[in-house]
């Protein structure tokens, strides 16, 4: 008993050292890097995509946890993309066009919830695709608020881990062959070192949005580094298109469902209408990984058949009442009334149809005399 319990522990001890210095890297759309022995959960995410048929647009916001100082962020980019801080109140703005509606239907006969039965409680920018072979270099570099920003060609990865290298990081080798069929495709990488605006402070809570555009003719979200993910994952896309917009194919997850499609009211003022541009259609969609490593390539979005409006309704369910009485109640009483008017008129029916019997025969008596 001894021993099983000494080898118990060991194996707690030896899964929570993995854990440690295994993160789990990826996120829904990109990788996360923290230095080895550190813990870093992205928790929420929440991304914005624009597409006009020639560039795109993806705008994300993070939620991080954990206990390290900085970390970096690597994103993969089928072109040369430029980067800006993102509008917080986009996400806000988004969250309150595609809220679901709330709409009350009634039942006629009690639930659970209702009485008797509720214990008496209830009261009723386009840029130019790199050469293929080009050298490995960092093509831009800038600082945008507590964001260093490299945006570093894909045709080695070695420029990839000599970043991570100058900025105290370390490639590791389960996102190196990850990242491979990106470096066969030409894709560049945008790196960036995420790190709060006190030094002294751990990164943790919503991050600043991240604002990327990049030259693209098809509408494509990456996500192939998701199946690094040793936990579910969870995707919630806003798309702003000149159409309804859907997923090609489900890409190793459940199917995506559509929580919101229409077109973003015309005089709506704020960041979204800026953000959109020309682009007035707006679909929202949600997807969960329950097993990433299932994950085998990037959403690549096309247009649906018809441009038909859809809107989550989330039903409020009451009990049928008529002046603060259920309406069932009122009518238990109409049963036992009618049964009793059904028999009198039965009754009444079969005593009318019975024969009458003739009256019996006067007996006269025979004249006297």
């Amino acid at each position: 008993m001894r021993a099983r319990a000494l080898l118990t522990a060991l194996a707690l001890m030896a899964f929570q050292v993995a854990a440690l210095v295994s993160p789990a890297y990826a996120c829904g759309c990109g990788a996360m890097v923290p230095h080895a022995g550190t813990d870093l959960t992205v928790y929420d995410e929440t991304s914005a995509v624009r597409w006009d048929g020639r560039s795109e647009q993806i705008v994300m916001s993070l939620s991080v946890s954990g206990n390290v100082r900085d970390a970096a962020w690597i994103m993969p980019v089928p072109h040369r993309a430029s980067v800006e801080l993102g509008d917080p109140g986009l996400f806000s703005q988004l969250s309150e066009v595609t809220a679901p509606v709330e709409r009350t239907r009634h039942h006629f006969w009690p639930g659970a919830d209702d009485w008797p039965f509720d214990g008496g409680n209830g009261d009723g920018a386009s840029a130019a695709a790199p050469a293929p072979g080009g050298p490995v270099e960092v093509v831009g570099r800038e600082h945008l608020g507590p964001f260093d920003v490299a945006r570093l060609t894909a045709t080695d990865p070695d420029a990839l881990a000599d970043w991570l290298d100058e900025n105290g990081f370390q490639l590791p080798d389960r996102l190196d062959t990850a990242l491979r069929p990106y470096v066969d495709k030409g894709w560049e990488y945008v790196a960036i070192r995420l790190a709060p605006a006190d030094g002294d402070s751990v990164l943790g809570g919503a991050l600043d949005p991240l604002h990327l555009t990049f030259a693209s003719d098809r509408l494509v979200y990456p996500m192939r580094l998701s199946k690094l993910a040793r936990t579910e994952q969870h995707l919630r896309l806003y798309v702003l298109a000149a159409h309804r917009m859907e997923p090609r194919s489900t890409i190793g997850g459940d199917t995506p469902k559509v929580t919101y499609a229409g077109r973003i009211p015309a005089k709506s003022g704020g960041p979204l209408p800026e953000f959109a541009g020309g682009e007035r259609y707006l679909t929202a969609l949600t997807q969960d990984f329950p097993q990433p490593s299932r994950i085998y390539d990037d959403h690549e979005l096309r247009r649906t058949a018809s441009d038909a409006t859809h809107r989550t309704v989330v039903w409020d369910d009451e009990l049928l009442t008529a002046r603060g009485v259920p309406v069932w109640l009122l009518t238990v009483p109409l049963p036992p009334a009618l049964l009793l008017l059904a028999a009198a008129v039965l009754w009444f029916r079969r005593r009318s149809r019975r024969p009458v019997p003739p009256p019996p025969p006067v007996h006269t008596p025979p004249p006297l005399g």
